[in-house]
């Protein structure tokens, strides 16, 4: 018998609550570990202190999500290149299995270019896969009214992206980039439009690590819970469970609309369930 697939709460889906929540909650119900996501808080830049975190609970850390979204700009630096290499860094020290990614944006010029073979290097030098995350298009300046400096550089040289041209280079679509492993993210799916079965069959092997969580095909990325929204959650867990998949599901949910501990422990608990009932093997 295939061993269960374990499924981990990112540290995300207690925003506005911090890291420390993600993994007190992970514990009280249920989960077999947390995504770590790097992101402006200060302990989830502490890997030092992830690590105590993990071993006081006795959660462990699965994945690391790398400080590559526009609001993490800054975390760990300006340099995109040695964001991704410090991320591997952590989560070997972590003992986590993977690094989540996204697909470099079209004005980080030298991070696009040299993407593909920084993430093939890291990874035949680390036992530690980076799977590189789907996406959806937008107006970058639409990201929050964040990362303005870069976007009127980019406009500058002419490359600025207009209403539905991907802000990711090659593309919101991983596959582009021929990369061994992937992240497959069932709300940028709705968002984007994209056919999230055909997106999985097309990963094939290189498919290791799910955000499960869903949409309604908004223009806004939503996570919601799975089974709330369109996207086939069922059928990419149940396919998941009756193959070989030997990564991990993570619940990347947005829970901040929750008035209280107890509405956002039910969310939460609603996912688990979710996931445990149609990944069983």
């Amino acid at each position: 018998m295939r061993p269960a697939i374990k499924v981990g709460l990112s540290t995300a889906s207690v925003y506005p609550l911090k890291t420390e929540a993600a993994f007190e909650m992970a514990a009280t119900l249920g989960y077999d570990g947390v995504e770590l996501m790097v992101w402006a808080e200060s302990v989830s830049q502490d890997i030092d202190a992830v690590e105590e975190l993990s071993r006081r609970y006795d959660v462990p850390v699965l994945s690391v999500h790398a400080p590559c979204l526009l609001i993490s700009q800054r975390v760990w630096g300006a340099n995109p290149i040695a964001k991704l290499d410090r991320s591997v860094r952590a989560a070997e020290q972590l003992g986590a299995q993977t690094v989540v990614v996204h697909p470099p944006f079209r004005w980080q010029r030298r991070y696009a270019e040299g993407f593909a073979d920084q993430v093939a290097e890291l990874e035949a030098r680390s036992d530690v896969m980076v799977a590189v995350e789907n996406m959806f298009p937008f107006r970058a300046d639409r990201f929050f009214g964040a990362g303005q400096t870069s976007i009127e550089r980019m406009r500058k040289r002419g490359g600025a992206p207009g209403p539905g041209i991907s802000a990711f280079a090659p593309s919101y679509d991983p596959l582009d980039g021929g990369h061994a492993h992937y992240t497959l993210d069932l709300s940028h799916t709705a968002t984007a439009g994209s056919d999230a079965v055909d997106m999985a069959r097309r990963m094939g092997d290189g498919l290791v690590h799910l955000h499960l969580c869903d949409g309604s095909g908004a223009s806004t990325d939503e996570h919601l819970v799975p089974g709330r929204g369109t996207q086939p959650t069922v059928e990419i867990c149940e396919t998941l469970a009756a193959s070989d998949f030997a990564g991990h599901v993570i619940l990347e949910v947005t829970t901040s609309a929750a008035r209280s501990v107890a509405e956002r422990e039910d969310l939460l608990t609603e996912s688990l369930q979710f996931a445990r009932t149609h990944l069983l093997r």
